[in-house]
Formats: C-alpha cells, structure tokens, sequence
C-alpha cells in the first residue's frame, strides 16, 4: 500500500502557531546576532540601538513587501559589513566602545545615501522590465559568484571565531572542541530531523544549545556579563546631520558603498527565491516567483537603509546567514521573521535578554558560522546551476573566476579584506573593500559583453 510523507515546511505567507513562530524567530535572530552586533562594535554603534532599530527595519520591510505586492519577501535585514571601511575612517572607533554621538550623526547622512540610492536602483529597474532588463547588468554569473564569494569569504572569520584565534594565536582545543560538537550537533539535526514535524525546523538553534552546554564546563561561558546591563534600557538614538562640513564627503564615501551591497541584494532574493518556489512544487502550491520583485526588493533594501540612517543604527543588508537558515529549517514564513525582528527591538530594551544572548562564546557563534557561511556559498552555487549557466563558455568563466579571485582571495589575504590599492585613497583610506571590488569588475566585464558581442562558435567548427 503507498503511503504519503507530508512535506514539512513553511511558505512566506503561513503563519504558524505562536509558540512555534517565538522559537522559530528566536532562531533567527541567534543566526543574525554575532555579524550585526560585530558590525556595530566595530563600527562605534551602540549595540543595544542596533539591535533595535535593525528588527524595526526588518518588520517594516516585510510589512512593505506584503503590502506592495499581497505576499511577503521573507528576509531579515542586520548590519553589513560592507560599510566598515568607509565608516572607521571617520568615527575611528574603539572596540566595544561606542563613538562620539556626533560622528555617528555625521556617518548617518552616508546610510540615508545608501538608502535612496538603493530606492532609485529599485525604481530604475521596475520601469525597465524587472528581471531580464537587471540581468543584463547583474546575470547569475555575477549574482551567483558574488554569492559564492561571500560565504566563502567570510570562511577565515568563522575559523577565527570557532578556533579563539583572536584571543589566543596559539591555539586552544577547548574553543575547537565546543565548535566541532556544534557543528556536529547541528548536522545531526539538520539531517536526521527531517520529516521529524516541527523539531526538523530548529536545528540551529538545537545546535547552539547542545554547544553551549558543551561550553559551559569547559570554561568559555563568561557568566559574569549577566547583572551589567539595567532590566530595562533605552537605546541611544541619534539623527543624521546634514550641516556638518564632512557631510558631503561621507555621504559620497559611505553612500557610494551601496554597490556593494546591492549584487548581494540581488543574490539573496534569487537564492530565496529558487528554494521557496521549490518548497511550493512540493506541496503542490502555486509559486511565489520573488526573483520577479527585484525592483521592489532594492527599493525595500533602501527603506531599510534609511530607517538604520534616521535613527542611529548600521547601514543594513538582507542577510545570507537567515537565507542558510530559512534554507537548512525550509521555513520561510514572514511572520516568523517579524517575529525575530519583534525580539530583537525587545532586546535593545532589555538588558538581560541581550546580556544572555552575549554569553554564547564565539567557539558556538563561530561552529554555527563555518555552516552557515558555508550554506551561502553552496547557495551561490545552486543558483548558478538552477539559472543554467554555462561554464563552458569563455565568458561567463572569465567573470566568475575573476570575482572568486579577487573577492576570496582579496577578503582573505589582505588584513581587513582591503586591497591594497592605492587610487582614490580619499574614499578607502584602507584600501579597497575586495569583495565590493570583486563584485564591480564583474559588472563591468558583463558590460563589455553587452557593448561588444562575441563571436557566435558553433558546436561542430572542427567539423566543418
């Protein structure tokens, strides 16, 4: 007799029950936590206000989304990394220190930048035909590459984090063995769960737990960080200013940026996009087809930006680490990720909730990293196959080889991940961020395709 296996799994607009969505949106806001807070303490942004203002982004994306278009983007929107060259340069923080609240307030005018110049991208693209006129400038070879490099890029952070390298170059077996159980713990789950009901949805958070237990006897839980923060707290918003005689220099310097993060944009919403329409198909739904609302994502990208540069958070992105995991879990319900945003505008407020977060040691947050990061670049990947590029053809290898190179290569070897050009030193004091190089000179050899079309070879030349 045949028997039928019920697929498990969340589409953007299926709400599941209320406990169910808490544990599920505080899944992903572990997921999101270790890259948005590291982005804000190396930055000089308060955490607690990054926390806060990055889920009210979060939230008003989706609702945007759902709004716009009658069904969710399911995305969650946390600091980018993107953003940290241009902006040391000018708020030259300490580490875990915020900086002066008037340099934050100088630096905002660059995110309100980078969020109108997403939104006029967005526009841009909706007048011009969507998808096929975007891949005419951002094909998945581009895309998909951009994606892979990201992850992949992000590999050496990971290790870093899951060895304790950072804080002893030695090396120490106890931060390697609380990552190994964790990444360990987490594939059992990822696997072994499937079908298993609700349970298969929560291997990440299953893997932390698991992991930080581990961690505790072995002495990498610092609990001495509960009873620092107040019960309750507000964060420290500050506004933009636009009078300030550096202003025109940070909004061209921080806001140019936003090229960066917009390949990455694009790649996240195709990859979520792939994996969402295939969860459809197995439930015999109709699919979402989100790659087509390309134009309307930028658009809430810089919605986002805006909102983080109106009230003193980061320049945000829609972050790979969520899409890995809506991914790994095949939960992709927008009101689980409002969920998540709700809670993390709830941590900026309490101080022991974020005080408990804090103590996950970086052995678990870097285990959990080599995963995750390693989920985005497999995606990149998937999106390349499932879009049928070919990697025969000359130039589509020359454009992903070139920004696997100077992207990985870039992010990896040089400290910082910035190339050591020296043009433009004005705008990358640094050096030149590789993976936001990487990503341009993609761009522009697509652009030479366009402008100049190769010859045609037919599959039987030697025959002829």
């Amino acid at each position: 007799m045949a028997t039928t296996t019920k697929v498990i799994g969340y589409l953007p607009d299926d709400r599941p029950p209320v406990g169910q969505m808490i544990l599920l949106g505080f899944q992903h806001v572990i997921t999101m936590f270790p890259a948005t807070v590291l982005c804000a303490l190396l930055m000089g942004f308060p955490v607690s206000t990054v926390l806060t203002v990055t889920g009210f982004g979060t939230v008003v994306a989706l609702i945007g989304s759902k709004l716009a278009m009658g069904k969710f983007i399911p995305l969650y929107y946390g600091s980018s990394f993107s953003y940290i060259a241009a902006v040391t340069a000018i708020t030259k923080p300490t580490f875990g220190v915020p900086a002066d609240p008037e340099l934050l307030a100088i630096v905002q005018t660059g995110f309100v930048a980078t969020g109108v110049i997403n939104i006029i991208v967005g526009l841009i693209i909706r007048a011009s035909g969507g998808k096929e006129a975007l891949d005419k400038v951002l094909p998945p070879i581009v895309t998909g590459s951009v994606a892979c490099t990201i992850g992949i890029g992000l590999g050496q952070a990971a290790l870093n984090n899951a060895s304790g390298y950072l804080n002893n170059p030695a090396g120490d077996l106890k931060w390697w063995a609380a990552a190994l159980v964790t990444i360990i713990a987490t594939f059992i789950f990822s696997v072994y769960l499937q079908g298993k009901g609700f349970i298969s949805m929560l291997p990440i958070l299953l893997g932390a737990v698991v992991g930080y237990l581990v961690a505790i006897p072995l002495g990498l839980v610092d609990f001495s960080i509960f009873g620092t923060s107040a019960l309750f707290r507000a964060p420290a918003f500050t506004f933009p200013n636009f009078a300030d005689e550096l202003t025109l220099t940070v909004i061209f310097g921080v806001g140019i940026m936003a090229i960066a993060t917009i390949p990455e944009s694009t790649a996240h919403l195709y990859q979520i996009s792939l994996y969402v329409d295939h969860l459809a198909d197995e439930m015999g739904k109709e699919r979402y087809g989100l790659s087509k609302y390309i134009g309307l994502n930028m658009m809430l990208d810089g919605l986002n930006d805006l909102i983080n540069g109106l009230f003193g958070s980061t320049a945000g992105t829609n972050y790979g680490e969520n899409n890995s995991l809506m991914v790994i879990t095949r939960n992709y319900s927008g009101p689980v990720l409002i969920t998540a945003g709700a809670i993390s505008i709830v941590l900026g407020f309490i101080g022991p909730l974020a005080d408990l977060v804090s103590t996950i040691p970086t052995a678990v947050s870097g285990g959990l990293s080599i995963y995750l990061f390693g989920v985005i670049g497999m995606q990149g990947i998937a999106l390349m196959m499932a879009e049928r590029v070919n990697l025969f053809d000359p130039a589509q290898l020359a454009i992903g080889a070139v920004i696997l190179i100077v992207g990985i290569g870039g992010n990896i070897g040089f400290p910082g991940g910035f190339l050591p050009i020296p043009l433009l030193q004005g705008l990358f004091p640094q050096g030149w961020p590789a993976i936001a190089t990487a990503a341009v000179l993609g761009i522009l050899l697509n652009l030479v395709l366009q402008f100049w079309k190769p010859p045609v070879v037919r599959a039987n030349v030697l025959n002829d």
